[in-house]
């Protein structure tokens, strides 16, 4: 050992190794091997302690290793999960591009537990293979921790997303009766009410809440104890089960062992399906967001239907401006999120015979995608939805001057006379009300009771 390095040696040979890092050869070797790229979430590396933990404790359970081992493989964990992200990110220094199992971040925490460990109690020796990764293997515990991680993201979306949905029934009953143009195919149509609009974009939501809560069940099943094919071969009998059971205590999320390791091992369907249904949201947010900023664009030259909060100033160059600046982010995170459905559904389709190896990539992709969805989806309730507010003069404008109001007539005079009252209006530059009356089909007091815009919303079959 110099001042700087010490040599430690591996299966393949000596490797130098910076002096005060609780990482080991394997880990050294990846790390500069492997030195493109964004490194492994924390979340995933946090999973695996936890997973290593209750290995630990199941082993000792059931006889595997001594139980001296396994409570100082559990007291190590312990210190290494108390400190504070940047500290623990400094012995976790290995990148998503590197083996397609997780193999070498599997091996990278089994070498800081160990040495955790020495510095605890060097008399009682822990070996990263034999004593911390005993019962496991990266082809088994990297896709738990892949699933124990996408079900809590996915519970923590979820989350966000039932407080979008919250803000905006505010406004749905706040506008329910509040009459607007609406608009089909960027044209005029017929009216309906600002809290209809609104309670649309609240279906929708509410439906991609179901539909992720729904396939998110899938996540529950891990694939502990498969170990290297999914025979289990070296895992003790009912260990996976005791690490499920404690899985699920930990996260608050029903975990289960009971299921078929060559698929746990092979395929990663349920992550795929699951991050089928975040884009699916991500579309809807991205429909509703450019709804939102259309309808309030301007606001002299534009739609000026709504008042958007002035968060920041919007302009460098022009004094005074405000920008939709929440639904510019959340609309890029739906971009972003529908670029890694790409990723998650081709790294799901790859990997040969009893592996998929492209599981570091996909795990990061569906937390990538979580945690921005998540996030945005806040702040555009928070900072955009509830400072929301209706120009409702500029609405009852924008009524008033449209020719698809006409639709009324329909029923009293027919189709045709009524579209031929509507193109009279738009030659001439009238009201609907000075055309209609000028084809003498209409009376004043017919036109008054018939063409009525919040009677046409049909507003109280809400």
């Amino acid at each position: 050992m110099t001042e700087d390095y010490r040599i430690e040696s591996d299966t393949i040979g000596e490797v130098k190794i910076p002096a005060t890092a609780l990482w080991g050869a394997q880990t050294e070797r990846s790390r500069n091997n492997f030195p493109t790229g964004a490194k492994m979430p924390l979340e995933i590396i946090k999973a695996l302690l936890q997973i290593k933990k209750a290995a630990a404790i199941a082993n000792k359970e059931v006889e595997a290793i001594e139980g001296q081992k396994a409570d100082l493989i559990v007291k190590a964990i312990d210190t290494l999960l108390a400190l504070d992200d940047e500290d623990l990110r400094k012995d976790f220094p290995l990148v998503v591009y590197q083996t397609g199992s997780g193999t070498q971040t599997n091996m990278n925490v089994n070498e800081v537990v160990a040495h955790q460990a020495a510095k605890i109690n060097a008399d009682i020796e822990i070996l990263p293979n034999d004593d911390v990764n005993h019962g496991q293997s990266s082809n088994d515990i990297f896709p738990t921790a892949m699933n124990l991680t996408a079900a809590a993201a996915v519970n923590r979306l979820e989350a966000s997303l039932q407080h979008l949905i919250d803000e905006l029934k505010k406004k749905q009953e706040k506008y329910w009766t509040t009459v607007k143009i609406g608009r089909t195919h960027l044209q005029d149509a017929t009216p309906l009410t600002f809290g209809q609009e609104v309670s649309g974009w609240v279906s929708a939501l509410e439906h991609d809440l179901g539909y992720i809560q729904t396939l998110s069940q899938t996540l529950s099943e891990i694939a502990m104890g498969g170990t290297a094919v999914g025979t289990g071969l070296n895992a003790a009998p009912h260990f996976a089960d005791i690490i499920a059971e404690k899985m699920s205590d930990l996260y608050g999320l029903k975990f289960t062992a009971d299921s078929n390791k060559f698929y746990g091992l092979a395929h990663h369907s349920g992550l795929n399906v699951v991050h089928g249904a975040i884009k699916t949201l991500a579309s809807d947010l991205m429909k509703i967001a450019n709804d939102v900023r259309f309808l309030a664009s301007g606001p002299r030259a534009g739609y000026d239907e709504l008042n958007i909060p002035a968060n920041e100033p919007g302009s460098s160059i022009m004094p005074g401006k405000v920008n939709p600046t929440q639904a510019e982010a959340i609309t890029m995170a739906a971009v972003r999120v529908m670029g890694n459905d790409v990723v998650v559904n081709v790294a799901s389709s790859q990997g040969n015979f009893e592996m998929n190896v492209y599981k570091p990539v996909l795990i990061d992709a569906f937390l990538e995608s979580a945690e921005l969805l998540e996030g945005t989806m806040r702040g555009f309730a928070d900072k955009m939805i509830a400072g929301l507010t209706v120009n409702a003069a500029r609405m009852e404008e924008l009524v008033d001057n449209s020719l698809m109001t006409v639709t009324a007539l329909s029923p009293h005079i027919g189709y045709h006379e009524s579209a031929t009252i509507a193109q009279t209006a738009e030659k001439d530059g009238t009201t609907l009300k000075v055309a209609a009356l000028k084809s003498g089909l209409v009376t004043e007091e017919q036109f008054d009771k018939w063409v009525v815009p919040i009677d046409m919303t049909n507003i109280n079959q809400k």
